[in-house]
């Protein structure tokens, strides 16, 4: 079971000092930081980190209690980059700490979603003999495939 966005924004809460145990959270700061918290996961999600976060097509139609489905290793990041975003708005200074391993915890997020472009033969190079395919009509390769990516799904495949 992954977290839901309450409870992200509540960890992020409690990082910059305002625990809910201490400080009662208004529905209106909660509502704010389900803002804050949509926006950096499109962003995250613009720069090729997709994390199977739910996003909305608006504003209206994220909740608090909608779970995420995002992996236990983005839990982190995601938390303490939140918690970034949010602390000025409390006028709550982040510890130096607290940055650091926020910055390392979404460059580990980052390495992790990099995966390396699969080398393929330009379509004028001739086929060997160790390669021909059933059909020996067609002595060079294939036409070089981009797969537009989807997100965790994988390439997009039109039929």
């Amino acid at each position: 079971m992954s977290y839901t966005k309450r409870q992200f924004i509540e960890a992020a809460f409690e990082e910059i000092g305002l625990a809910a145990y201490v400080y009662d959270l208004t529905p209106q700061q909660l509502e704010s930081a389900l803002r804050r918290l949509d926006a950096m996961m499109a962003t995250w999600n613009a720069q090729g980190l997709r994390l199977a976060y739910p996003l909305p097509s608006s504003p209206e139609l994220s909740t608090l209690a909608q779970e995420t489905d995002v992996p236990d290793r983005a839990n982190e990041a995601i938390i303490l980059n939140l918690a970034l975003r949010l602390a000025p708005s409390y006028g709550k200074a982040v510890m130096p700490e607290t940055k650091a391993v926020a910055r390392k915890a979404y460059d580990v997020l980052l390495a992790r979603a990099t995966h390396p472009l699969e080398k393929q033969p330009p379509e004028t190079m001739p086929v060997g003999a160790g390669q021909k395919p059933g059909n020996i009509d067609q002595p060079f390769f294939d036409t070089p495939v981009d797969p537009a990516m989807t997100g965790p799904e994988g390439p997009l495949e039109l039929n």
